[in-house]
């Protein structure tokens, strides 16, 4: 059993989101099995933008001969989709950056959400391909996007939950740091109010949303 973590913060470690994970993945492991999980890292950051070849395979009506997925963004979406595949769970550690996703968390997406590979397209509308499986989002945020405070829209969760599910991921759980740069005060809230709801995670539990 692994873990797989996807960092998308330019922060890197000393990111919020990071730290947030840190404290789910220690839930899981905590809550399962004795030999322990692996955790396997990637740093979204990293991440070019698909390419022009990856485009032209997305948009053919057939998957191409195996020789052209040799490089480039073919490649990389070949590595990302097995190391997602071979993951029973899954935490992704992002900012919310302008309401949404950072561009690293929506390049990463791009290779991992492709025809063929973990959806198929029906007369009924997109099919994920991926076996279901628990997914972690650890969030933060400059400003407050849910609850009786809220001061700016959320198009983060509804579209990560939305596009997961397009792969075949539907038990998404939403923990949030929300309102880091309101100062250290409401930090420390916020940080507590998350740290709470992730009383509620273990190795087996069912995910549900539980934004703080």
């Amino acid at each position: 059993m692994s873990i797989l973590r996807i960092r998308c913060s330019p922060r890197g470690l000393e990111s919020e989101s990071y730290r947030l994970s840190q404290q789910i993945i220690g839930r899981l492991a905590q809550t399962g099995p004795v030999g322990g999980l692996d955790v396997v890292e990637f740093d979204a950051t990293t991440l070019t933008h698909a390419d022009g070849d990856y485009a032209a395979v997305l948009a053919a009506r057939d998957e191409p001969a195996a020789d052209v997925l040799e490089d480039g963004s073919l490649l990389a979406s070949g590595g990302l989709i097995r190391m997602l595949d071979d993951a029973s769970h899954i935490v992704l550690a992002t900012p919310m950056h302008n309401f949404t996703v950072p561009s690293s968390l929506k390049a990463w997406l791009d290779h991992v959400v492709r025809v063929r590979h973990t959806f198929h397209i029906t007369p009924q509308g997109k099919v994920g391909l991926l076996a279901d499986r628990p997914v972690y989002v650890a969030i933060s945020s400059g400003g407050t996007f849910s609850g009786e405070d809220a001061r700016q829209p959320d198009f983060l969760t509804p579209y990560l939950r939305h596009v997961l599910a397009t792969i075949g991921l539907k038990q998404v759980t939403f923990v949030a740091v929300e309102g880091t740069a309101r100062g250290q005060d409401l930090l420390e809230a916020a940080r507590v109010r998350a740290l709470a709801a992730l009383s509620g995670i273990s190795y087996a539990a069912a995910p549900e949303e539980m934004s703080a």
